[in-house]
């Protein structure tokens, strides 16, 4: 009996160390991403991001721009304006994507790559609602971001933001992602957005936010800003990725983003204990789609198209997804009483 334990003891502890090793040689293409040899005499190893930085700072970029904004009443005369951003070079085609407040309104963008060439820049469009923008350069040899469309951003996952605050160069910021989602009408965007901590300073939008392998997460735009102006310590967005890319995709193929809208505007932050999950009405444009259709603010919508609503960004995507003319079935409550209505979207023309 003892030579049979000992036996089982020895089979256990042996299968385990299999266990053990194999996780190890699995985590070694992630560790190596982090893990640096600082002193090659003791072996002693320091936590660093050099591998995951080395891959993705060449392709984010420096983008300059200058325009002309019209005089006022007391001032009559117009004024140039300059703004700073970064943007990020997605393929050899030399297509490069930025945010949308970094190019709106002006006439002439210059993109500076890190191995010191400029270019300038044709802005091939953008779409306010995500905060996003697409510039081409003609250019050759372009490093380009690494993206991995396999893998998906996570609440707890360590971010670096790359870009070029203040137009101090290239600068990487460090945080942990707190939120994937559900970040709706914050910063003035449409954006489902990801939140994080990694500091974006002024400058340093439309830059690169990547993970610990040097992979795009996201497309920095903007940190918190309350309905009062306030900002908030520490709360910073991005563009997902996923989204970011289907935008660009979009606007490549036909130039712009056309988007479905009824005329309401939502409160994100509605936290009512009901019974049903759904979105609060807290806006509608007059005369609008909406408006047509009998709805009202306070009204409570609980499915569109035969869905269950489960957020505000649940029907806005289904809104701004459907095509101008497209019939959309609405189930409320207007207090305790559930009605019905249908509302035909139109196209969304204040881009």
């Amino acid at each position: 009996m003892r030579w049979r334990k000992l036996l089982s003891f020895l089979t256990q502890s042996v299968g385990l160390g299999l266990i053990v090793a194999a996780l190890i040689l699995w985590g070694l293409p992630a560790l190596k991403n982090i893990l640096h040899e600082s002193d090659p005499d003791s072996g002693q190893s320091i936590l660093s991001f050099a591998n995951a930085v080395n891959r993705a700072a060449p392709a984010v970029v420096n983008i300059y721009s200058m325009g002309e904004i019209q005089g006022s009443y007391y001032n009559p005369r117009p004024s140039k304006i300059w703004r700073l951003g970064s943007g990020v070079i997605m393929d050899q085609r030399g297509y490069i994507l930025t945010a949308y407040h970094v190019v709106v309104d002006v006439d002439l963008i210059e993109v500076a790559l890190q191995d010191g060439r400029r270019y300038g820049a044709q802005l091939i469009g953008s779409d306010r609602y995500t905060d996003i923008a697409v510039l081409k350069i003609d250019a050759e040899n372009l490093p380009v971001i690494p993206v991995n469309e396999k893998r998906q951003a996570r609440v707890g996952d360590i971010v670096l933001a790359i870009g070029n605050p203040y137009n101090l160069g290239q600068t990487i910021t460090q945080g942990i992602i707190s939120a994937t989602g559900g970040r709706t009408g914050v910063s003035n965007s449409y954006s489902d957005l990801i939140q994080m901590d990694a500091t974006i300073n002024e400058g340093a939008s439309g830059g690169a936010l990547v993970n610990t392998a040097g992979e795009l997460v996201g497309i920095n735009n903007a940190s918190y800003s309350s309905l009062t102006g306030d900002g908030g310590e520490g709360i910073y967005f991005a563009t997902p990725y996923p989204q970011a890319k289907k935008i660009m995709e979009t606007i490549i193929a036909k130039g712009k983003v056309t988007r479905g809208y009824i005329g309401i505007s939502v409160d994100p932050n509605y936290n009512e204990q009901r019974t049903q999950s759904g979105l609060m009405i807290s806006g509608v444009e007059p005369n609008g789609p909406a408006d047509k259709a009998g709805l009202r603010a306070k009204d409570y919508i609980v499915e569109m198209n035969g869905k269950p609503v489960s957020t505000a960004s649940d029907g806005l995507d289904l809104v701004a997804n459907s095509q101008p003319g497209t019939e959309i079935p609405v189930v409320f409550y207007r207090g305790n009483h559930r009605m019905q209505t249908t509302v035909t979207v139109t196209e969304l023309t204040r881009q």
